[in-house]
């Protein structure tokens, strides 16, 4: 009998012991199974980004810049990848200070900042959040750094729209040797416009022309001081404006019919109002803006070490319906623009 009880007993403790044994198992399982779900959901996770990109106005440069980053950056980063958060601030810098701040509560992965006014905004609202602006003509004016060496050194780096100023008074120079006055048409309120005029009034007053400033706060003046330039001035020289781009027709309405000839600073500018400009491709712009974004968005760059890039080329070109209209013949090497 007690034999028989001491077999029951030690196949009991087996039993318990199996089934012990049995639970800790299935807890490892149900544990490794956890644990490999959350790497999945970081790894997806990890793989997913929403970029904020503000925009100051709709025109074609800035949209064509916009198109290229946001094509550069699905290519870069595959389909389905990356989620944008696409605003305008319809020509008002406050409303880019609120679309600044809207991304960050939002905690996007990356803003883009399209135009000086929306990087001032960008880098007003964060520190931390990675920025990188496009169509900035000057990033040591627009972000106040004296002595600028081409990398900000903080969440801030991008592409500049910048076209070689010398050159672009070379073509006016070309095209109208025989003028004498030189109208600087500007917003006054965007501060790559007025270093871009302050630049090129030097290259110009040193191949002897007269130079006049002829500026306006906001698109409310615009009509008044385009009638006053061109009651006064031989040609018009229009920088890479964002309130001039966005009023071309206005502009045309009046130095058309004035006979004033007017050299831009960009195409879109050039192809509504102007008679030449030397331009680069906002497109391709943006498109390098979206290669680096790529790179911050994969770890594999520091946004605070990446130098602002430029442009590679720049392209002579001319609006063949405003030459014929004022009766202007351009040289051989210049593109037309498409009408």
């Amino acid at each position: 009998m007690k034999k028989f009880l001491a077999l029951v007993l030690t196949c009991s403790m087996v039993f318990a012991m199996t089934a012990c044994g049995s639970s800790t198992a299935n807890d490892s399982a149900a544990s490794s199974d956890s644990v490999a779900e959350n790497t999945t959901d970081n790894t997806e996770s990890a793989d997913s980004y929403t970029v904020g990109i503000c925009q100051l106005v709709q025109h074609d440069a800035l949209d064509a810049a916009t198109q290229g980053f946001k094509d550069a950056l699905v290519a870069e980063l595959g389909e389905g990848a990356v989620t944008f958060d696409e605003q305008n601030a319809q020509g008002d810098s406050n409303t880019c200070s609120t679309i600044a701040n809207s991304f960050v509560s939002d905690g996007v992965d990356l803003i883009l900042a399209n135009a000086t006014p929306a990087l001032q905004a960008a880098a007003a609202a964060t520190n931390e959040i990675p920025i990188l602006g496009t169509s900035v003509t000057e990033y040591g004016v627009a972000l106040g750094i004296d002595n600028f060496d081409g990398t900000v050194g903080t969440n801030v780096s991008g592409t500049s729209d910048l076209a070689p100023l010398n050159g672009q008074a070379d073509m006016l120079a070309e095209l109208f040797p025989d003028a004498k006055n030189v109208g600087l048409l500007y917003c006054s309120a965007e501060a790559n416009s007025q270093y871009q005029v302050d630049t090129i009034k030097t290259y110009l007053e040193g191949k002897g022309y007269t130079c006049t400033y002829y500026s306006f706060a906001d698109s409310n003046d615009l009509s008044s001081v385009v009638t006053e330039a061109t009651s006064n001035m031989d040609v018009i020289y229009v920088p890479t404006d964002n309130t001039c781009a966005s009023n071309t027709e206005l502009i045309n309405n009046i130095a058309q019919p004035a006979g004033v000839p007017i050299v831009a600073g960009e195409e879109g500018i050039a192809a509504g109002c102007g008679v030449a400009t030397l331009s680069i491709s906002y497109y391709d712009l943006g498109t390098a803006t979206g290669k680096m974004a790529a790179k911050i968005l994969k770890g594999e760059s520091n946004v605070a070490e990446m130098p602002i890039e430029y442009a590679p080329q720049f392209t002579k070109k001319y609006n063949p319906t405003i030459c014929e209209a004022l009766g202007i013949e351009v040289p051989s090497d210049y593109e037309a623009i498409a009408q």
